[in-house]
């Protein structure tokens, strides 16, 4: 398990791939923002902010905000992208399993009002420990959004390219919520459609990465896909959303 987390940190090309190509997906990554920002107020620190493609859209949106990452890189375009911008509070690199956590992020415990999590989780070995180490960051009766994705039959080779341990359903994440000491708000599914997209390419052709032409089309049928999450209650989803308070 040492080298695998090893391996997550130091090579992270598919990654990386993907969330360049995901970051032409604009009409998507507005969706995602908006399913979840009815849950963010005050302060807010996202974990693995990756190139910033959903933390754009809290920066525009006047939210006071720390962006971090566990990877040196992504940190780096980070600062360059968003260098300068007024709401920002700063850019660090956090792992959230760091045996010198409390010594090294001592100033940021008890401080934030929200923190969100998107895709981040499933890479995480102890997700228990993670959710846990949140908790100390957020201040009383603050809120804590985790989405992941979702029911461990998809796991594919995708999953693996990505550095992902696991995938979850309400019931499985809701558990890993309970065992850090959150009382749960809200859960939902995401992304109906986008499953039969992730089969197709992930189980079926085998691809490494998400295709930049089928991510395109997929962006510009967002408009119907939320539609038909609408209609099913969001009742299942590619991803799994789940929002917790800190007790």
């Amino acid at each position: 398990m040492i080298m695998e987390k090893i391996k997550f940190i130091e090579n992270d090309e598919s990654g990386e791939s993907t969330l360049d190509v995901i970051s032409q997906a604009n009409k998507f990554n507005v969706w995602m923002y908006k399913t979840i920002q009815p849950y963010c107020s005050g302060n807010v620190l996202e974990i693995g902010s990756g190139i910033g493609n959903i933390s754009q859209y809290f920066l525009q949106n006047n939210y006071r905000i720390t962006l971090t990452d566990i990877r040196e890189g992504y940190c780096v375009r980070l600062k360059q992208k968003f260098n300068g911008n007024p709401n920002l509070s700063g850019v660090e690199q956090l792992d959230l399993l760091d045996q010198d956590l409390d010594k090294k992020y001592f100033m940021h415990f008890d401080k934030y009002d929200t923190i969100f999590a998107l895709n981040v989780i499933e890479h995480i070995y102890d997700d228990t420990l993670a959710l846990k180490n949140c908790n100390k960051f957020l201040t009383r009766g603050g809120k804590i959004i985790i989405l992941v994705p979702s029911y461990q039959c998809l796991f594919s080779r995708f999953d693996r390219e990505l550095g992902h341990y696991r995938r979850y359903t309400k019931k499985t994440l809701s558990e890993v919520f309970i065992s850090s000491g959150y009382n749960i708000i809200h859960k939902q599914y995401f992304n109906m459609v986008g499953i039969f997209g992730w089969y197709f390419s992930g189980k079926i052709l085998k691809k490494k990465v998400i295709p930049s032409g089928q991510m395109s089309l997929y962006n510009n049928l967002v408009p119907l896909f939320k539609i038909i999450d609408k209609i099913f209650f969001n009742s299942m989803g590619l991803s799994t959303i789940i929002v917790g308070e800190k007790i």
